[in-house]
């Protein structure tokens, strides 16, 4: 596994690239490194302002060349947020390199965790996390779809839908809690009482009775959440049918 040494040789390098190419005007670290949260297990994120005339599919199609024949790494995946294009590598040793790129007029930070290392960023408002009624409407959509799951024998399948079920569930008592909603960050902080609230959650097996099991704590938990929002007294009766077998 990849070390710290390795992750700032890496961030060093990178900077150098950027400091010799003319069409990158700005660059931050992004992610856990540009706050104290970034620990020894912190992937890399460096995001990067292109000159507005630039294409910054040119820029990366170059810098991937750069990425693979320096670094011996794997491209992932592309993500296309608004105007920025994120490009997910993997280095040897298992380190995950998050490259992305903007046009210069639209380059600023969308979150807390943006450190500016060099040129200038704009003014942007910052994403929101989901509301709560989001949150609750995709977690009974999926508790419906584990139970019909269940009743047709696809109990993979079910097991799927209880997962996401759940997660969107400690997703809202993360939301509840001003605690981070996205990729399960939050849910380590929650307290242990709502933590335990939902071990049940994970089915023991793929057993019917496991699965219905899971079905039924994450019901519970679930409203116990979304007991006083205006969204849960419309669907409540149908969640409790839910658990019954």
């Amino acid at each position: 596994m990849f070390t710290a040494a390795d992750r700032e040789r890496v961030s060093k390098r990178v900077l150098e690239i950027a400091a010799e190419d003319p069409r990158v005007v700005a660059g931050a670290v992004v992610g856990s490194l540009a706050v104290i949260e970034g620990d020894r297990w912190s992937d890399l994120d460096l995001t990067f302002a292109v000159a507005d005339e630039v294409s910054t599919t040119d820029v990366l199609s170059d810098w991937t060349e750069k990425m693979v024949s320096e670094f011996d790494a794997a491209l992932l995946f592309d993500l296309v947020a608004g105007a920025s294009t994120y490009r997910v590598f993997l280095l040897p040793g298992c380190l995950q390199f998050d490259l992305s790129f903007t046009p210069a007029a639209q380059f600023g930070a969308t979150g807390p965790k943006f450190k500016l290392l060099f040129g200038e960023a704009v003014e942007k408002s910052h994403y929101q996390p989901a509301p709560e009624k989001e949150l609750l409407g995709y977690a009974v959509h999926h508790l419906v779809r584990a139970r019909i799951c269940i009743e047709r024998g696809r109990y993979w399948q079910a097991e799927y839908w209880i997962s996401a079920a759940r997660d969107y569930a400690l997703s809202l008592a993360c939301r509840r809690r001003g605690l981070p909603t996205s990729h399960g960050r939050g849910f380590d902080d929650l307290a242990p009482e709502v933590r335990q609230r939902f071990l049940g959650a994970l089915p023991a097996s793929l057993e019917p009775a496991d699965l219905m099991n899971a079905v039924r704590v994450t019901v519970t938990g679930l409203l116990h959440e979304a007991t006083d929002l205006p969204e849960c007294a419309g669907i409540e009766a149908c969640l409790r049918e839910l658990t019954n077998r």
